[in-house]
This record gives C-alpha cells, sequence and structure tokens, in this order.
C-alpha cells in the first residue's frame, strides 16, 4: 500500500484537535489514555513501558512504520481486533498521510 505525501503542519493541526485528548508525543512525556508515541516508528506494537495494552496489541506483533500506521489508523478495531483504542479511525487518506508526517518528525 502507498503512503500518501503528508503535511507535517496540518498534521500537527489533526493531532491537537483528534489525538491529543488521549497520547503525547515528547520524550518521556507520560502516556494518558493512548501510550506516548515517542519513539513510534520502528517500535512493536504493545510495547511501551508502563503502559497496560489489551492483550490484542501485544499479540499483534506489527512494527509500526508509514505504511502500518497508515492502515491501522483508517481503522484501528479493524486492523487490530480486541484493541481499546476508541478512535473511529481517519477515512480520508489524506488526514491519515498529514498525522503520520507529523509524528514522524515530532516522535524522532
Amino acid at each position: 500500500m502507498s503512503v500518501p505525501e503528508g503535511d507535517a503542519k496540518s498534521g500537527a493541526k489533526i493531532f491537537k484537535v483528534k489525538c491529543a485528548t488521549c497520547h503525547t508525543y515528547n520524550q518521556g512525556g507520560a502516556s494518558k489514555t493512548g501510550p506516548n508515541l515517542y519513539g513510534l516508528f520502528g517500535r512493536k506494537s504493545g510495547t511501551v513501558e508502563g503502559y497496560s495494552y489489551t492483550q490484542a496489541n501485544r499479540d499483534k506483533g506489527v512494527v509500526w512504520d508509514e505504511t502500518t500506521l497508515f492502515e491501522y489508523l483508517e481503522n484501528p478495531k479493524k486492523y487490530i481486533p480486541g484493541t481499546k483504542m476508541a478512535f473511529a479511525g481517519f477515512k480520508k487518506p489524506k488526514e491519515r498521510a498529514d498525522v503520520i508526517a507529523f509524528l514522524k518528525e515530532a516522535t524522532a
């Protein structure tokens, strides 16, 4: 699956509105309802220290990159049945690409 080019600036705005309630992304940031996303790219699902994941997230064993995040963020509950992530997903490919572009910069 090809991930479209994203706009990190637009992604930051989308993240603030749709993601920041549950996630932080800064180094050493606390987990909230969802895990801290710092170091997300290249990390295996279900492995943030101190965060209580569902067994489904731990068992999925996906390594997060642009492609896996693009698929996951469309419909998290379909991608990982049993996840506790309540967010329904980003149906628009451009929004997903923008959030991923932002996260690539913000979580590195």
